[in-house]
């Protein structure tokens, strides 16, 4: 994989350390220790843009914590590692919490031995140094080129999440029941004008849960939004706690002797609600419905196993398969998954094309 190329991927996360990095001073020695000037506008405008901040700092817990409340910006922060741990092992775990690629954080320490250390371990990951940070918001990885609504609620919609996983853990009952008690909606649409940007975010973004990896610009999207022999889709998921966004994004070109998924896409923060089939599962009734047989493109990569296994247990067979990871399934829609009982299915797609 090219790690230039890498390097060039949209910062979903910004770690900070604490002392000397976002206020000056050692909190152990001196509580006296001010938070750096125009640090509380630069977090502002972090979260505005849609890029999730955490924290990655030896130091006491409660103390730093109190400490970040007094100063007002304890919110920004989702799944802070404060400890004496290494800053390593620290933002592997806040990956974890956060599931995204490692090779999408950036790390800002004022400390060599520090950043270092995490490249060390983690050689994916962007270190820098803190002196320049009041030019932060010039980097080219932190300036996404749409900012859309979920952008702007990313923080809140994980503070969401974190209210679902504590319900989870203390919920008594099968996973299924649990699933019921969130009232989940899952609405399917033709992607319009206003969806694309947001379109555009998503095929940059996904990679676990992305059947091919491609990226598309809005302007491709909206070529083909308006295009006779194709089929835009995007889907929204909400529940008891709230919207997740639009979460998934399917392409199709429409064949005469077959409907052809040129894309599918679903953002992993909706792994675990069983929701990965519901897509796929109305695209396959629609072709049958049209008396087609479903085709998809498939490129395999070292992220996106879960997205071949889902195709496998829809009784997608390989039709082709170059050995470089380039596959064709195809799917005669014989048999087809019911939607999961526990989800409210809503389309909202006009007829006309097929």
């Amino acid at each position: 994989m090219n790690r230039a190329a890498d390097k060039l991927k949209e910062v979903k996360c910004v770690i900070w350390d604490l002392d000397n990095t976002m206020w000056d001073g050692i909190l152990l020695e001196s509580d006296e220790v001010k938070l750096k000037p125009r640090m509380r506008e630069l977090l502002a405008e972090l979260d505005s843009r849609g890029i999730l901040q955490s924290i990655a700092s030896r130091n006491d817990t409660e103390h730093a914590l109190d400490k970040l409340k007094e100063f007002g910006i304890d919110t920004y922060f989702l799944y802070p590692e404060i400890n004496w741990n290494a800053k390593s092992t620290s933002i592997d775990k806040i990956r974890l919490n956060l599931n995204i690629g490692m090779d999408t954080i950036l790390f800002i320490d004022d400390q060599p031995f520090e950043r270092d250390e995490v490249l060390s371990v983690h050689p994916e990951v962007e270190c820098l140094d803190v002196t320049p940070y009041e030019t932060l918001l010039g980097h080219p990885r932190l300036n996404p080129r749409f900012i859309t609504e979920d952008s702007r609620r990313r923080r809140a919609m994980y503070l969401e999440d974190i209210q679902r996983k504590k319900e989870e853990e203390s919920f008594a009952g099968p996973q299924e029941a649990f699933l019921s008690s969130l009232g989940m909606r899952f609405v399917i649409s033709e992607a319009r004008e206003e969806d694309l940007k947001r379109a555009e975010e998503l095929t940059i973004r996904t990679n676990q849960l992305n059947a091919t990896g491609y990226t598309y610009s809005y302007e491709e999207l909206d070529r083909i939004r308006q295009s006779d022999n194709h089929i835009l889709l995007v889907c929204e998921l909400t529940d008891k706690y709230g919207s997740y966004g639009k979460i998934g994004l399917a392409l199709i070109e429409l064949k005469e002797s077959c409907w052809h998924l040129k894309m599918l896409l679903m953002s992993c923060r909706v792994m675990s609600r069983g929701v990965g089939t519901v897509m796929l599962t109305y695209i396959m009734q629609q072709a049958k419905n049209e008396g087609k047989v479903l085709r998809a493109d498939f490129k395999q990569t070292d992220r996106n196993k879960m997205m071949y296994v889902t195709y496998r247990f829809a009784n997608f067979t390989e039709i082709s398969n170059d050995g470089e990871g380039n596959i064709l399934f195809e799917n005669d829609l014989k048999q087809i998954q019911p939607f999961p009982p526990y989800i409210d299915v809503l389309v909202t797609v006009a007829g006309g094309k097929g």
